[in-house]
């Protein structure tokens, strides 16, 4: 029986010019889930990272409290089988005029006066997967919702498909760092959810959190979802973040 570990990456740059840069809290974030594994003593024989900068960043900056020792026999690869969807994508198809980054904070900071701008980017975010998850506009995304999911699915049974330790060689653990987004949509390969809950649970990912998974080839297992304890027990008031 090995683990694979799902980490959502630490809080991104959300309403700058690049997302795809941890914020300053992200790289706290990252760095308490490290002090986590390092008191627990935890190990990994492979690291996987999505293929996005701030997967990479929480990477680096989570691992490198664990000590050397703990990684000197570790594998580290990049598949992009576990990157993000296009967001920006999907809700510019949505909303074109979106297209227009401060048209997008304009209606943000609009709306936000009668509601938070958190819920208002939800229900945004919400409408917008909606119609691409639909498959009544396929034609208008680079990747549809079934590639996506094909994708994600595909990708973690690359994992399940390693050999499982043999007796006595301990347990063999995997760590992801991935997105919110992907770790809905491979809780509902797991778990045989609606789409409709990938939507709802995709927003409920915590950055930082993390998903564990036993498996052995042909049988994943969910053991815990979206634990970020860590950042409570460590981190200070607004350590939690969604967005």
């Amino acid at each position: 029986m090995g683990h694979i570990y799902l980490v959502r990456h630490g809080q991104a740059s959300f309403g700058s010019a690049n997302y795809d840069q941890l914020s300053e809290l992200g790289f706290e974030q990252s760095r308490l889930l490290g002090q986590w594994f390092a008191n627990c003593r935890q190990t990994f024989q492979r690291v996987v990272t999505g293929g996005m900068e701030r997967h990479r960043q929480t990477a680096d900056t989570c691992l490198a409290q664990l000590p050397r020792t703990a990684l000197a026999d570790t594998d580290w690869l990049t598949d992009d089988g576990f990157a993000e969807f296009d967001h920006e994508e999907v809700i510019v198809r949505h909303c074109p005029e979106f297209a227009d980054r401060e048209a997008f904070q304009r209606l943000l900071a609009e709306r936000g006066r009668d509601s938070s701008p958190n819920q208002v980017l939800q229900q945004l975010v919400r409408s917008a997967m909606q119609r691409w998850m639909s498959g009544w506009h396929d034609d208008d995304y680079t990747e549809t919702w079934p590639a996506f999911r094909h994708r994600c699915v595909a990708a973690l049974e690359r994992l399940n498909d390693e050999p499982a330790p043999q007796e006595g060689q301990g347990r063999h653990s995997t760590i992801v760092f991935t997105s919110g987004g992907t770790i809905a949509t491979l809780m509902q390969h797991i778990l045989g959810l609606q789409d409709f809950q990938v939507l709802d649970m995709s927003w409920s990912l915590a950055n930082c959190a993390v998903t564990k998974l036993q498996h052995r080839p042909g049988q994943i297992n969910v053991s815990y979802l979206n634990n970020y304890a860590h950042l409570e027990w460590l981190g200070e008031a607004g350590a939690v973040t969604y967005r």
